[in-house]
């Protein structure tokens, strides 16, 4: 098996990551894995042993994250960073502009025409919490231009990276991960990367998670099977990259963008072992569970994946779905119910049509329901689903995504006066008509 990877058109391999707190070893050449320690005194190939901890060193075994990577040149070979223009990246807090407790929507932004690639075409919607203690990022990528001598590592948070128009390839340290649009992927903090797009422009969203490692929720009452299952999820096989040049090393840190030059690729890791690799993860895959009697359940039931907080079920954040499923509740309104939360909400729409807003939620775009934002269907959903037939529905090539999240998420400058934004977002309720009678 070779890993050799020279050119954006080679493709991924991927194998089944067997539980995330277990190991998971690949290898691009026979014998580049040492046997019997991680660190032994000489390496094959004379390749250089590093480790990279992604959590801390005594963490619980279960949330104890780490890979050991064998390399042709270990991560110190490069040059000093130095500052370079963040764009329009933001990082939690937000206080260029106060939040408003409107809810919030906006259409799908653009692929910018000029020259974009990954990095350049990073856009901050919204952020909450504190970079470098816990917290969330929501940005949209615009991107039209593969990285070929440019590569990134994120320091504040690992991402989680949804394409809604056009493949996404991430090659990276442990090897290559391709998504398209509705499936994930995720790349843990501080692992290199550079991103290839197959199909040209492509467009998608980014949640940049500050806090715990994103992780399946428990299924408690649901028993051993249900959500998502382990056994869907793909870490990529070893791939190498073994070429020199010109080459630019930007790193995201505490907000801020920072560049350094590097003669060689960072993607040099011939084999690693270990628990923090990138993967797959494709949404259709999940069980989803909802009412079979009355009712419409909370959206946790949807929840695919979950960073945690202190406290017992309270998340940094939530990430939910609202993929193809069955609706078959009785006697009950079944679109989501008009609702405040102490949880805070953005919602975006990968493709087709969400229940809730037929209309002016579109895929591409996206919304923001604050804490105690009162939301909910808009005057069409609402009648059509006041009197509509009580029969069996199948909501067929949907899908919608929510980072959830007990903070405060606060819009940036730039996405409060994007020309984006529906200012008449509110009117979709105001035709809501009084049907008491006393």
């Amino acid at each position: 098996m070779t890993g050799v990877v020279t050119t954006n058109e080679t493709t991924e391999r991927l194998e089944y990551l067997p539980g995330f707190s277990n190991e998971h070893c690949s290898e691009a050449l026979p014998g580049a894995l040492p046997s019997g320690r991680f660190s032994p005194q000489k390496v094959a190939y004379g390749l250089y042993a590093e480790k990279f901890t992604a959590t801390a060193f005594t963490a619980p075994r279960a949330q104890n994250f780490r890979n050991w990577f064998y390399r042709i040149r270990p991560s110190v070979v490069q040059g000093d960073f130095q500052p370079i223009d963040r764009g329009l990246i933001r990082s939690g807090p937000i206080t260029e502009i106060d939040t408003p407790p409107n809810p919030l929507r906006w259409d799908p932004f653009p692929v910018p025409e000029g020259p974009a690639d990954f990095i350049d075409g990073l856009v901050t919607v919204a952020a909450n919490g504190s970079v470098g203690v816990t917290g969330i990022g929501i940005h949209l990528y615009l991107a039209n231009q593969s990285m070929q001598d440019r590569f990134f590592y994120n320091s504040d948070g690992e991402l989680l990276i949804l394409p809604q128009q056009g493949r996404f390839r991430a090659h990276t340290e442990c090897g290559i991960v391709e998504v398209g649009p509705g499936e994930i992927c995720v790349i843990p903090r501080g692992i290199k990367f550079r991103v290839v797009l197959p199909d040209g422009p492509s467009r998608g969203y980014v949640c940049e998670n500050y806090g715990a490692i994103l992780q399946l929720p428990e299924r408690g009452p649901v028993g051993s099977d249900g959500f998502a299952n382990e056994r869907d999820f793909f870490a990529p096989v070893a791939a190498y990259e073994d070429r020199e040049g010109d080459y630019q090393l930007v790193n995201k840190f505490m907000g801020n963008l920072y560049a350094c030059d590097i003669g060689h690729s960072p993607l040099d890791v011939v084999a690693w072992t270990g628990t923090a690799a990138p993967y797959r993860y494709d949404l259709k895959r999940f069980n989803t569970m909802n009412t079979v009697s009355y009712d419409h359940p909370d959206p946790s039931i949807f929840t695919v994946l979950s960073s945690a907080l202190d406290s017992p079920g309270v998340a940094n954040v939530d990430f939910v779905i609202f993929p193809p499923r069955w609706m078959v509740a009785e006697n009950t309104f079944r679109p989501p119910w008009y609702h405040r939360n102490l949880m805070s909400e953005f919602m975006g729409l990968i493709y087709g049509m969400y229940d809730a807003k037929p209309e002016g939620f579109v895929p591409g775009g996206a919304s923001l329901h604050n804490c105690m934002s009162a939301h909910g269907p808009d005057v069409d959903a609402f009648d059509s689903a006041s009197d509509a037939a009580l029969e069996p529905r199948r909501y067929e090539d949907t899908m919608a995504f929510m980072f959830e999240s007990r903070y405060i998420i606060q819009p940036t400058k730039f996405a409060l006066e994007a020309a984006q934004r529906q200012k008449d977002y509110i009117e979709c309720w105001q035709g809501l008509k009084k049907h008491f009678k006393a």
